[in-house]
């Protein structure tokens, strides 16, 4: 489900495949965040309603549950819907338009908190390190394993599960076939693959490979660290995890696609919409699920899907993704009540889950057992796009702030536009990261 358009025209919650909460702001590069919806209501402006069916056979707990504002019609209809047949407790849905994680970790800090709210990717570390969200481990029981493994990792921290995942997007390449049949080149598998093939297939009116207007440096960055066979962070989480001969490799590999003339670096709209592959601007692009409809509908079978591929001799293919998660907070009234609320909604209900992912917009359910159930994505490039997460997925570490997310940006856009050396930019990136993971970690 997408939400009010920000000022740059893409929908908020469609940057947390691949960016995260955490990294939302920070990781938007040119793209900026300067608004989370179309509704500008004062915070905490009432936008509450009775979700109750019924109080018969006694009284019930009374729950709150927050939702940000969807931007598909229906959503809040169906959560809504949703909430009205839990027996076991009135569930009074809020729908909050505008800047939604402000106001949901403002929330946190007062007495009147929700019982249960949605955030992406899991609660933030903070949420977490002061007592605020509750441990949902017991309560996703034996189920753990219907879940998408790196979809519930982006859940979890040491170990403990503080969110059941509601829905996924992700971002992926798209390409079309004709156009690389006629060049004679194959798919590519990898990154030296890509930049062949788009070179082959540029010519003075389509370019090859496109993945934002400015060069791809705000949904990439990330995605040459996992690529090239890294984590965000190494092993003990004390650093980065590409400050090494293969992270610096990735860099210029991709600052050598950009200077080749393949790389297209401005069209007429940017990654998170397929106009530039659909229109003939590009061969490859680098975009969102959710433009899967639109490409269909312009190109029929003539497209095709990969993750983005592997750099160097380490590398490996990878796709980001993000999630929101239903999480139930520590001070709610009560939080056994609200446990198994989310127990019933997001790991019982199936039909519910299949509608939520399938019918207000494109996205994958968060058990792959249900994507056949998923008719948008059952087959075709959809079901391409669902094994991607659920074999290829990363999402940010929680200990990725933001000032470091903006760090790694700031260093590939240096290396691109200004051909500085990547070990050299890399290793700014690592001194940023030993302090703020000192700063996060307490």
């Amino acid at each position: 489900m997408g939400i009010p358009s920000t000022a740059s025209g893409l929908p908020r919650r469609r940057f947390l495949s691949g960016l995260g909460a955490s990294a939302l702001v920070a990781g938007l590069g040119s793209a900026g965040l300067a608004g989370c919806g179309s509704n500008t209501g004062r915070p905490g402006a009432d936008s509450s309603s009775s979700a109750s069916g019924g109080t018969s056979g006694g009284a019930r707990p009374t729950l709150s549950q927050w939702y940000h504002e969807y931007g598909e019609d229906g959503v809040e209809a169906a959560v809504k819907r949703y909430a009205a047949a839990y027996p076991q407790a009135q569930v009074d849905v809020r729908w909050n338009p505008g800047d939604y994680d402000k106001l949901a970790s403002a929330a946190l800090l007062t007495a009147d908190v929700p019982d249960v709210f949605e955030y992406g990717n899991g609660p933030t570390l903070d949420m977490i390190k002061a007592g605020q969200v509750v441990d949902l481990t017991d309560t996703l029981g034996d189920a753990a394993s219907q879940f998408s493994k790196p979809v519930l990792d982006a859940m979890t921290w040491e170990g403990k599960v503080y969110a059941i995942p509601q829905t996924v997007d992700m971002q992926m390449v798209f390409y079309r076939k004709s156009v690389l049949e006629k060049a004679g080149v194959a798919p590519p598998q990898t990154f030296a693959d890509l930049v062949a093939a788009a070179k082959a297939v540029t010519t003075k009116d389509m370019g090859g490979f496109f993945a934002g207007n400015d060069s791809g440096v705000a949904v990439l960055a990330s995605m040459l660290v996992w690529a090239s066979g890294h984590e965000q962070l190494n092993a003990d989480s004390s650093g980065i995890g590409f400050d090494d001969a293969d992270g610096y490799a990735a860099f210029a590999a991709y600052r050598d696609l950009a200077a080749s003339g393949a790389l297209v670096k401005s069209a007429s709209a940017d990654w998170f919409d397929a106009s530039p592959l659909t229109n003939g601007e590009t061969a490859m692009q680098w975009t969102g699920l959710w433009t899967l409809p639109d490409v269909q509908d312009a190109l029929g079978d003539d497209f095709g899907v990969l993750p983005f591929p592997a750099i160097g001799a380490n590398g490996r293919p990878a796709v980001p993704f993000g999630s929101y998660g239903s999480i139930v907070t520590a001070k709610g009234k009560d939080p056994e009540a609200a446990r198994a609320f989310v127990k019933w909604l997001w790991v019982d209900s199936e039909a519910d889950q299949v509608d939520f992912s399938n019918s207000y917009g494109t996205h994958i359910p968060a058990k792959p057992g249900l994507v056949p159930q998923a008719t948008k994505i059952a087959t075709g490039a959809g079901a391409e796009a669902a094994r991607f997460v659920d074999q290829l997925g990363h999402a940010p570490s929680k200990l990725f702030t933001p000032a470091l997310s903006n760090a790694l940006t700031s260093a590939l856009t240096r290396v691109i536009t200004k051909g500085a050396d990547p070990e050299d930019e890399i290793g700014k990136v690592a001194a940023t990261a030993r302090t703020e993971i000192a700063r996060a970690k307490g």
